[in-house]
């Protein structure tokens, strides 16, 4: 049985092609990493280690800033790709440390009630089991008094816009997940961290919307494994494709370029 994520789902949406390579053909990529990627990686398990241990001790910005700046030095490398030329390495590491300056001194001292960080969620989405979701939930808030949770996400890129959060798929999901391991919630809210312009967003689901994002994902699925023709889809979102140098799009375009040159 395959389990899909929703980067997998929003993958074939997004150029069935590079779906195929990825999940299907299981090609090797052009680049394991982006700075952006890393980036996000490194704020990621920073804020989970102030989290993890916000309940028995409290943080100081220095040592936060220092914890993230030996996690970048440790695990970068020379073969992290950098797409936006324009850009040095060390504007995405500044970026970080501006990112984590704002949240500290906006969330400090992070006494509220997390109770998991990077929350792994497994579930079956029909009563057949026959279609399994995975994801990881970055923080988990459980507010017992109301018996309501926040799903907490952070996004070191663009901002987006409430009608585009109120159609979220991503945490949506998440919110499933959640009826199905905790019994009598009351409400989810899905909670957004754009740490770029240090914004707060929030949305929610009402149970309506969860069972036709339910079924609009087993479509999707059925869709998915019954289709034969993986097609590219050209976009914008092309330049940061790992898997460049297999696609027969992009491919021609470089050498009708040359030929034109």
């Amino acid at each position: 049985m395959v389990i899909y994520s929703h980067s997998r789902l929003t993958t074939f949406e997004q150029c069935p092609l590079k779906y195929k390579f990825r999940y299907l053909d299981k090609l090797q990529p052009d680049y394991e990493n982006s700075i952006e990627a890393f980036l996000g990686q490194k704020i990621h398990s920073t804020l989970e280690w102030i989290y993890s241990h916000a309940k028995e001790r409290s943080f100081e910005l220095d040592e936060v800033i220092k914890y993230y700046i030996n996690s970048w030095m440790q695990d970068f490398t020379s073969q992290i790709k950098v797409i936006n030329e324009e850009y040095t390495t060390q504007h995405y590491f500044n970026k970080g440390i501006r990112f984590l300056i704002d949240y500290f001194l906006k969330h400090s001292p992070f006494k509220d009630n997390t109770i998991e960080t990077e929350k792994k969620i497994l579930f079956t989405l029909d009563v057949q089991k026959e279609y399994k979701i995975i994801g990881y939930i970055d923080r988990l808030v459980h507010n017992k008094v109301n018996n309501t949770f926040e799903i907490h996400d952070y996004k070191t890129g663009a901002t987006k816009s409430q009608k585009e959060l109120d159609r979220d798929r991503q945490l949506a999901i998440y919110s499933l997940a959640l009826q199905e391991y905790f019994k009598e919630v009351n409400e989810v809210f899905l909670v957004w961290h754009f740490l770029d312009t240090n914004q707060e967003k929030r949305s929610k689901r009402t149970p309506e919307e969860l069972k036709k994002l339910r079924n609009e994902i087993i479509q999707l699925i059925n869709k998915i494994e019954s289709t034969k023709e993986f097609n590219p889809q050209p976009s914008a979102l092309c330049k940061w494709c790992e898997f460049r140098s297999y696609c027969p799009t992009i491919n021609n375009n470089i050498n009708s370029e040359v030929q034109i040159r």
